[in-house]
């Protein structure tokens, strides 16, 4: 036991042995060889000087040439059993043991470096030294303990108030940290946002090509639609109705996109709450608000994502009120063998007659599709993801503006033993900053 403390570089060995030994058995002098080779750190006692053999005295060992230590050997005389027995006090001990110096014949001539009290003297001198050696070591130690308690504190958080106003200024404080890495998200400041450029480059596109319009203007589906738009009449010059009916049933085809869109782009917002929740470190302690939190946000993304489904189906349904009647009157006609437009039954019921409506209502489809290409995404932008940036929690913070202290509690609730870890550190912390102010107070008296 002894051995773990005086093999610290930082201890001060006392090397205490009786007089009326032999100092080279001496058990303290054999373990001080061991842990301070050098002696830097040893002093050498001897205690029992009066009660020595008559004849004999300790001055081979006192003035070092029996055993010689870096510092100088202390003698010292401490209280006799029978002084512990009669209850001699400390103040009358170390006057009997001045006395005892002063008047032996052996040592009186090192009596001003004999006795406790020099011994005291000198240990504290040198304990200064050590000390003032060891300061700057001791300050880095403090300092780094400090910074690492500080830094642990900061990973659990600093301690919720209790008042309600209080209460109300930390969450807000949350979600404001919440909501300005999902905004670093979205712009692009983390990782995810850039998910959304994704759905409408590379998703939307793709979707789109994959509309069976190759089916719907097929040459059989082309002759039903504009027959049976005819009706019992057929048409005369160009088949209106059956024009009207093949672009309403084909513009139809971009209500699954747009929607689509609009669910992709709320599939990625609601990631990117999931991850910015995550990411919000000062959320972790508090698992009910995190809940509260993601929950009022998911909210909020429902809504912005029905907005956006109603405004992306207006734009096809738009498409589909008004038909952009130029496209068409620039579109070459069918002219007969004199060159004028052809008028008989014949010729307006060949394939070919078909071939041509088909292809005329693809290249109109084709157009409408370029066109829904880039309005559907600046609708879901504007309903969803602008919505989102600028107004995610605004519901939620007033529904919090309305929640009683209780009820504020009850989101700011934490692990009981979260709680103790903290406040151990915070007492560890006080204790390091008062031993930080005392070792600055030792190097600026230097």
């Amino acid at each position: 036991m002894v051995h773990s403390y005086v093999a610290k570089p930082n201890c001060l060995i006392l090397a205490i042995s009786p007089a009326n030994q032999d100092i080279a058995t001496s058990d303290a002098i054999k373990l001080c060889r061991e842990v301070d080779p050098t002696g830097e750190r040893t002093f050498g006692v001897l205690t029992k000087l009066d009660l020595m053999d008559k004849g004999t005295n300790a001055l081979d060992v006192l003035e070092g040439r029996s055993y010689r230590l870096q510092h100088p050997w202390v003698g010292i005389v401490n209280r006799s059993q029978a002084d512990i027995n009669k209850n001699v006090d400390m103040i009358v001990a170390r006057r009997k043991e001045r006395e005892y110096f002063a008047t032996s014949p052996d040592y009186g001539h090192l009596a001003n470096k004999m006795g406790s009290e020099y011994l005291a003297k000198l240990l504290s001198k040198n304990l200064e030294s050590v000390i003032r050696a060891r300061i700057p070591s001791i300050t880095s130690t403090i300092n780094n303990s400090i910074d690492e308690l500080e830094s642990e504190l900061d990973h659990l958080g600093r301690p919720i108030a209790v008042d309600a106003g209080a209460q109300l200024y930390t969450i807000l404080e949350l979600c404001r940290a919440f909501d300005r890495i999902f905004k670093e998200h979205l712009d692009g400041g983390r990782p995810g946002g850039d998910r959304i450029y994704g759905v409408f480059d590379n998703q939307l596109p793709a979707a789109l090509r994959k509309l069976p319009f190759d089916r719907h203007l097929s040459l059989q589906n082309v002759k039903r639609v504009v027959s049976e738009a005819d009706g019992y009449q057929p048409h005369l010059i160009a088949p209106e109705q059956g024009y009207r009916r093949l672009i309403d049933s084909a513009l139809n085809y971009f209500r699954g996109p747009a929607e689509a869109s609009a669910d992709a782009v709320h599939f990625v917002l609601k990631e990117l709450v999931r991850k910015s929740i995550a990411e919000t470190q000062e959320l972790r302690r508090f698992p009910s608000l995190q809940a509260e939190l993601a929950g009022a946000a998911n909210q909020a993304l429902e809504r912005f994502r029905e907005g956006s489904k109603k405004t992306a189906l207006r734009l096809v349904d738009m498409e589909s009120s008004y038909l952009t009647v130029d496209f068409f009157r620039r579109l070459p006609q069918e002219v007969d063998n004199g060159g004028n437009p052809a008028s008989s039954t014949v010729d307006r019921y060949t394939e070919m007659h078909f071939r041509r409506i088909g292809s005329n209502v693809s290249s109109y489809v084709g157009m409408v599709s370029e066109t829904l290409k880039s309005s559907i995404p600046k609708a879901v932008v504007h309903c969803q993801v602008r919505e989102a940036k600028h107004s995610l929690l605004n519901h939620f913070y007033t529904q919090i503006g309305k929640k009683e202290g209780k009820q504020l509690s009850q989101l700011l609730d934490e692990d009981p033993a979260l709680m103790e870890r903290r406040q151990q550190c915070a007492k560890r912390l006080e204790l390091y900053k008062a031993a930080r102010d005392e070792v600055d107070s030792v190097s600026w008296a230097r």
